[in-house]
């Protein structure tokens, strides 16, 4: 049994069954588990906020060398995308017909700006969780 890391996969746990959250300081800075308190101004108490339902991709890379954990999920896309306060990395998923990138292995398949949904996934390589990005139908 792998060991778990308190804080962090309590997180993964609610993203996963749709109850995601970020830690708000009374400021309103956004961060993410685990924290005791705000790494922008040092504020607590922290709130349990929810996530909204979808965010906002700010900017994404091609993986095509990846490191030994995702060796078998390349090429793949990271992604971060602003959700309310904070912002999320992830590896975007259902974004063309085999997988995570376009058929020419570049990033065409998703764009700045774009509206996805985030949820928990797993790794190819080895089976572990990953936070996952799916573009919104318009």
């Amino acid at each position: 049994m792998t060991a778990r890391d308190e804080g962090y996969d309590e997180w993964i746990d609610a993203l996963s069954e749709g109850a995601g959250y970020a830690l708000v300081c009374p400021e309103g800075h956004g961060s993410l588990p685990p924290r005791r308190v705000c790494p922008e101004c040092g504020s607590s108490p922290l709130s349990e906020e929810p996530l909204p339902g979808s965010g906002t991709v700010e900017t994404f890379t091609v993986v095509h060398v990846p490191s030994p954990r995702f060796s078998d999920d390349a090429p793949y896309v990271t992604a971060v995308a602003r959700f309310g306060p904070v912002r999320l990395t992830g590896i975007v998923r259902g974004v063309d017909g085999d997988g995570d990138v376009d058929a020419d292995g570049d990033g065409d398949a998703i764009e700045v700006g774009e509206t996805v949904e985030v949820d928990v996934g797993e790794r190819e390589t080895d089976g572990g969780r990953i936070v996952t990005f799916r573009p919104v139908e318009s």
